[in-house]
């Protein structure tokens, strides 16, 4: 996926908006990690540097904890409201 196309795929989503879906963890990581369900705002579209873009189209994510996860554009939508963390 080229740099222009990896931008056109990425623009359904905006740095703030509130995502649900799956992280994404690199295959050399698989054997340690697991992709995991996630929500939060997207804090960061793609790298930022220039041609590490071109394959994957992915966004990073933070968590209600503060801490990122990577997912791809294609892994995650958009929500609706922000989960209900509270225990009976």
């Amino acid at each position: 996926m080229s740099a222009a196309a990896t931008r056109r795929t990425a623009t359904r989503l905006r740095v703030g908006d509130l995502v649900t879906g799956r992280s994404y963890v690199e295959p050399r990581d698989r054997a340690r990690e697991q992709p995991q369900l996630i929500t939060g705002t997207v804090a960061q579209i793609g790298s930022g540097w220039a041609g590490v873009d071109d394959l994957l189209g992915y966004v990073w994510v933070r968590l209600s904890c503060g801490r990122e996860a990577k997912a791809l554009v294609r892994d995650v939508e958009k929500a609706t409201a922000a989960p209900d963390d509270r225990r009976p």
